[in-house]
């Protein structure tokens, strides 16, 4: 396939409409990974003031905010005030031609506007209808709004990170459960999918921040229920094998991953240190975690010792797997960031050229891409309200009732 061809291509789920009842992080993370392959996927925002991170500022790129951007492009954008008459006839609409439908609303939101999912079940049974929330639809936190900072606290994750096991509780930098949740979310909407073109039957698909970021300890839950302790802060290291951390060069940071048979005497050969091999503390893995303070010592005074660049020639010549510690700039930048795609420019309507992180999943036949930057206010209200039926007269009428909002000269 050429590269106009992939450019150009719709990706494997062009055709596949998402209407998006999401906002902030964890549902336009699903939304964005379905569109980035090619679904349809109409961003519905409220009315008034929009998503929030449309107000999560700085930094800001012209006159919008740079979150939002990042989160929503791919995506038609679509404001309605669901409280309105007007707004839950559109939405009902637009509801009808669709094939998923992605919510996290506050528990009981939906129902209450009268779309939860057993209503819409009923009216539309081929319709795969997908919750976001804190805790679940179910369970005694199933009431509770809930947000990244308690999913990392209450999973465990912040017990266990940080640089030493005495000190405070360190919630992980990115928004770990947000993002998980979106990509475990966009996952069950596409086995559900599957379900459906082989049966024709909708479902509900539900998934919580909490949920996401339990399953972000795989290893650290092995050793509460194998050893019956809890983990607790390591810094950089690994809480089964040693070394694979951090270590500081006479200039700056790389990380190993020596821990394995294979790469521990490979390791030590790069660093001129084969005498390590044979100290009865370090002879096999079990033995370097019961002396990984020691290990580390022994480690660090030999880093130290040269230049990150040396150390790295070094160990990739003997095939450890090792690399720099980037900042965000530096890992951006990167020369395989850059051959993966992985930062790419998106046109977006009235900013021109926009930056944007690419798509991590690649397709030899059906590549996605990123088609549009993400929408203006109220950009794409009028076109696809009329997509789907509603006459200018109609669409004024919902105007005037403040049932909907279209961006000034979008037609």
């Amino acid at each position: 396939m050429s590269d106009g061809d992939r450019a150009t291509h719709p990706g494997p789920l062009a055709r596949l409409r998402v209407i998006d009842l999401t906002h902030v992080m964890a549902g336009p993370t699903c939304t964005l990974m379905l569109a980035d392959i090619g679904a349809d996927v109409i961003k519905i925002e409220k009315l008034p003031g929009g998503d929030d991170t449309r107000h999560t500022v700085p930094p800001k790129i012209g006159d919008e905010a740079a979150s939002f951007l990042m989160m929503n492009r791919n995506k038609r954008g679509i404001v309605l005030d669901l409280k309105t008459t007007g707004g839950k006839k559109v939405l009902r609409r637009l509801i009808a031609s669709a094939d998923v439908l992605v919510e996290n609303f506050a528990p009981g939101a939906m129902e209450r506007l009268g779309f939860g999912y057993a209503e819409l079940h009923e009216a539309f049974p081929a319709l795969i209808y997908c919750s976001l929330s804190g805790f679940g639809r179910t369970g005694p936190y199933s009431h509770r709004r809930g947000f990244d900072l308690m999913a990392q606290a209450m999973s465990g994750i912040m017990s266990f990170t940080g640089e030493r096991p005495d000190g405070p509780p360190v919630k992980c930098g990115p928004p770990l459960s947000d993002i998980t949740a979106g990509i475990l979310a966009s996952m069950g909407i596409l086995a559900a999918y599957s379900h459906r073109l082989k049966t024709g039957e909708g479902q509900w698909v539900e998934t919580s921040l909490y949920e996401a970021a339990l399953v972000q300890t795989y290893w650290q839950s092995t050793i509460a229920l194998a050893a019956g302790t809890a983990p607790r802060a390591m810094g950089s290291a690994h809480p089964l094998n040693a070394p694979y951390q951090a270590f500081e060069a006479s200039d700056g940071w790389l990380v190993v991953g020596g821990a394995s048979r294979k790469h521990w005497p490979l390791m030590l050969e790069a660093l001129g240190a084969p005498e390590l091999a044979s100290d009865p503390r370090f002879v096999n893995g079990a033995d370097r975690m019961a002396n990984l303070k020691e290990l580390e010592a022994e480690l660090n005074e030999r880093f130290r010792g040269n230049t990150r660049a040396h150390w790295l020639a070094a160990l990739d010549a003997k095939g450890v797997p090792c690399g720099p510690v980037h900042d965000m700039l530096e890992a951006l930048d990167d020369p395989q960031t850059l051959a993966r795609d992985m930062v790419v420019e998106v046109e977006h309507t009235t900013l021109g050229p926009v930056k944007t992180i690419g798509l991590p999943v690649k397709f030899s036949e059906t590549p996605g891409s990123v088609r549009h930057g993400a929408p203006v206010y109220g950009e794409h209200t009028k076109e696809v309200l009329r997509q789907h039926g509603f006459d200018d007269a109609e669409i004024a009428a919902f105007e005037k009732e403040g049932a909907v909002f279209a961006a000034q000269g979008a037609e």
